[in-house]
């Protein structure tokens, strides 16, 4: 725009970028220009000589809701397509054997300040102890704008799939008023994912206690047990605040405490592993 005829702005981008701007276009046709030589190449024009090509860019963050209503984002915005991006998720609980992909468009860290695009659900997951199994989501981005999301468990090779249109629906001026709120909430969208992950942890250092001591508790003493479940309390209590800092050290005292408690029942694994086998074996 006009402002590139500012000679502080010209030195600014000079100095940004390690050379200095062209600008012996006029700034105020500059956009026109272009859309117009775009044009010619897209009526079939194209000489030998205009090897440059448009590429259409991703508007709006991809991704798929996590535990706790947070955003993962797969596809960021602004990648340009088609393209292919993957990550790898896992199961929350003991034996879990089907998996729900929310899958979502937005810049916001809360899945309820994203739009939903689709929702599925990945089933036949091998029963597993949580985390054990390997869930890897895939989205495919091709040239027209279409989506395609794949969940495979890597173990069994169970799939899943589904494509949406990200952009139907949408404005530009939509888009931008998407953008805009994630720049004016960035702040309070940092705490709040803060709080929900430290929850998270906690929900899960909780029920990984649990079936440890349904599993093994026999090894402890009454007032060992005792002082467990008091962290375990406490875990839950810390839970119910608004500060992520309060939360995650009551987790960590909760990981703290039962330290012990794990070297015992790793000690009972390795007793029942090696139990009639010969040395030789081993």
């Amino acid at each position: 725009g006009g402002s590139t005829r500012m000679p502080n702005v010209q030195r600014a981008v000079g100095e940004l970028f390690g050379t200095q701007p062209l600008n012996n276009l006029n700034p105020d046709q500059v956009v026109a220009l272009g859309a117009a030589m775009q044009a010619d190449l897209l009526a079939g024009n194209q000489s030998k000589d205009d090897e440059w090509l448009l590429l259409d860019v991703i508007p709006l963050s991809l991704g798929i809701e996590t535990m706790g209503g947070l955003v993962e984002r797969i596809v960021p915005r602004n990648q340009t397509i088609p393209t292919a991006m993957a990550q790898d998720f896992t199961t929350y609980q003991d034996g879990q054997t089907a998996l729900a992909l929310h899958v979502v468009q937005g810049e916001r860290d809360l899945v309820a300040d994203c739009r939903s695009l689709a929702r599925f659900e990945l089933r036949g997951i091998p029963p597993m102890a949580a985390g054990a199994a390997r869930i890897r989501v895939t989205f495919t981005v091709d040239a027209d704008g279409l989506l395609s999301v794949a969940a495979v468990e890597q173990h069994s090779g169970v799939q899943a799939h589904i494509a949406v249109k990200p952009s139907y629906g949408l404005s530009d001026d939509q888009i931008a008023t998407m953008l805009q709120d994630s720049f004016k909430t960035a702040e309070q969208d940092i705490k709040a994912r803060a709080l929900v992950e430290a929850r998270v942890d906690a929900d899960r250092m909780w029920l990984a206690t649990q079936s440890a001591l349904q599993a093994d508790g026999d090894l402890l003493t009454q007032e060992e047990r005792s002082q467990i479940e008091s962290l375990m309390l406490a875990t839950l209590e810390a839970k119910k605040l608004e500060d992520a800092a309060a939360v995650e050290a009551a987790t960590e005292a909760l990981a703290k405490g039962t330290e012990a408690f794990a070297a015992q029942r790793m000690n009972r694994g390795i007793q029942h592993a090696l139990s009639g086998q010969h040395i030789e074996t081993i």
